[in-house]
């Protein structure tokens, strides 16, 4: 064999010796770049990261303001709930003994008014009277009863002493006007718990002197944006009972 041809069967074989190592080398750098990539998506996720909007509040100091923020909103607007519920009865001429529950009887040997269903019997004749008995016989307490529900003020509740023991009050079917007027006085009322409801915002917020764009400022405003859009939606439903414009 000739030296030149030595030479060339030389260097043929370095060149297929260099090739899997080439390929090798190749590999490996794929594979660490493959990594590097996997690593820097994980540093990158936001899965477990919440929204502001989400957030809970975790200060203790303000979760106790928010549950009594939230109790006495929620007491408000049950109240104003119950209170439309007996004008739309109302309203729809059903007579039912509900309609005497704003009457507040204050008897003499009593520090505090009484609610009439504690001092007698409230039921329905013929679907258009309502019938009240005190529990005692004395004669005294009939006519504190006649008189707290006077005062109340119930639209067409006119009470007439039927004999010594029994209170009689002929309830008229509501008129056009007289459902308007329920109404009116539902709005009234509305307006009353609304101003409740943001007096209870700004007084949790005047004690809790929470920070500017807190979580805190946000809850307390959803939370008493709730409750206002829960009285609106009463005050729509009653508004479409009474058929009111």
């Amino acid at each position: 064999m000739s030296l030149s041809s030595f030479f060339r069967l030389t260097v043929c074989a370095q060149r297929q010796l260099q090739r899997p190592n080439s390929l090798i080398f190749r590999r490996q750098t794929l594979v660490v770049i493959r990594t590097y990539a996997s690593a820097k998506k994980q540093a990158k996720s936001t899965s477990n990261l919440v929204p502001g909007s989400r957030q809970p509040i975790t200060d203790a100091a303000a979760q106790e303001e928010y549950a009594k923020a939230e109790s006495t909103m929620k007491i408000a607007v049950e109240w104003y709930r119950k209170e439309c519920a007996t004008l739309e009865s109302r309203a729809s001429g059903r007579i039912t003994p509900a309609l005497l529950s704003p009457v507040r009887v204050k008897l003499p040997d009593v520090d505090s008014q009484m609610r009439l269903e504690e001092v007698a019997t409230v039921g329905v004749r013929e679907g258009s009277t309502l019938l009240v008995t005190p529990y005692e016989e004395d004669v005294s307490t009939l006519k504190y009863i006649e008189q707290a529900i006077y005062d109340a003020k119930i639209p067409g509740a006119t009470p007439q002493k039927q004999d010594s023991r029994t209170i009689r009050i002929p309830m008229p079917k509501p008129t056009v006007d007289a459902r308007l007027a329920l109404y009116t006085t539902a709005q009234r009322k509305a307006e009353e718990i609304r101003v409740q409801v943001r007096k209870q915002h700004q007084a949790s917020l005047k004690r809790g002197k929470y920070a500017k764009h807190s979580v805190e400022l946000e809850e307390f405003q959803k939370l008493t944006d709730r409750y206002v859009d829960e009285v609106d939606k009463i005050l729509a439903s009653l508004k479409k009972a009474t058929g009111a414009k």
